[in-house]
């Protein structure tokens, strides 16, 4: 069963994968489209749009690779792997290095809980209850009102980071903060890093 569509369009050619399609599944049938693709483009230069499955950063460089070796046209990806994580790792902590990205679509319930040994984006919500625990950085692109503990496994230059702020408690390595009740703290745009050995928010 394919996992790969292209579909060419006179502004752009489109390839969807697949939410299921694993990372061989995708090289391979791309190997075997792209190919044929290249011999369509000839002189072309209609940019390349990727969209469908979340992506891993590991997937995204070899499906990169993999379309530049046959094409040289431009390439965007259309996925959550070119949202929040980079840009903000970029513009606020030059010094963090890029990690193995995980992500996950959609809001996480109370009673949920998310672990990953790199960094993980979420594409919304995590709800009171919930939990999401990382080695690196936790990006949360909806509100946060659950657990967040990034630097896990004692990473201090770890960062949080959520549209909303609402927790009561986050923690970056062994450093938590806890949030009174009474501060009635709601942060747009939330920066978490640790500075002097303490939680500090910050806006992005």
């Amino acid at each position: 069963m394919s996992c790969i569509s292209i579909n060419l369009k006179k502004e752009e050619t489109i390839i969807k994968i697949e939410d299921n399609a694993t990372k061989d599944e995708i090289i391979n049938e791309l190997n075997e489209k792209i190919t044929e693709l290249a011999k369509l483009y000839q002189n072309e230069k209609t940019p390349i749009r990727v969209t469908g499955k979340i992506l891993s950063e590991e997937e995204l460089k070899d499906i990169e690779k993999d379309i530049t070796e046959h094409l040289n046209v431009a390439i965007n990806f259309d996925t959550p792997t070119s949202l929040g994580l980079h840009s903000i790792v970029r513009s606020y902590k030059e010094n963090i290095e890029n990690s193995e990205t995980i992500y996950h679509r959609g809001s996480l319930r109370s009673g949920q809980r998310i672990e990953a040994e790199g960094s993980i984006v979420i594409i919304g919500d995590v709800n009171a209850g919930a939990e999401v625990i990382a080695r690196d950085n936790i990006i949360v692109q909806g509100t946060l009102r659950g657990l967040a503990h990034a630097g896990a496994k004692g990473n201090k230059g770890a960062i949080i980071t959520a549209g909303t702020l609402e927790a009561v408690q986050i923690r970056i390595s062994n450093i938590v903060r806890e949030i009174d009740k009474n501060e009635e703290l709601v942060v747009q745009k939330a920066y978490v890093c640790v500075k002097d050995n303490k939680v500090k928010i910050e806006n992005w």
